[in-house]
């Protein structure tokens, strides 16, 4: 005697409903953190390059703000990065967090600190 298996509608409707909820967050918070790896991208981009190893301010922001055009980021400006001196070059890095909103009025917030590496 065969046993019948397969899926009843209960059972497709919470697996819908929880995939659901999954694609959910991956479409809202999944660009914000898309967005932090490349602001951390640039960050060591920026560092490793030669010409900016004097720490000076001004040409860092620009090269920090002509990527941030490019690639259509705004979550935080150039005026926010730290700069530090390290003895073998510099190192940038920056605090911030994000407010996405998801359902009414449920934010997911995160915390981010990238940093050159």
């Amino acid at each position: 005697m065969l046993k019948q298996r397969g899926l009843t509608l209960s059972g497709f409707m919470t697996w819908a409903i929880i995939l659901a909820f999954a694609a959910l967050l991956a479409f809202k918070i999944g660009p914000t953190y898309r967005d932090n790896m490349t602001i951390e991208k640039h960050f060591t981009t920026i560092a490793k390059d030669s010409s900016f190893s004097s720490g000076v301010r001004g040409p860092i922001e620009q090269a920090y703000n002509r990527r941030m055009e490019i690639d259509r980021i705004d979550a935080i400006s150039s005026k926010d990065i730290v700069i530090e001196n390290a003895g073998r070059g510099i190192t940038l890095s920056v605090s911030y967090t994000k407010c996405v909103p998801m359902v009414y009025n449920i934010s997911a917030c995160m915390e981010f600190n990238p940093r050159s590496r």
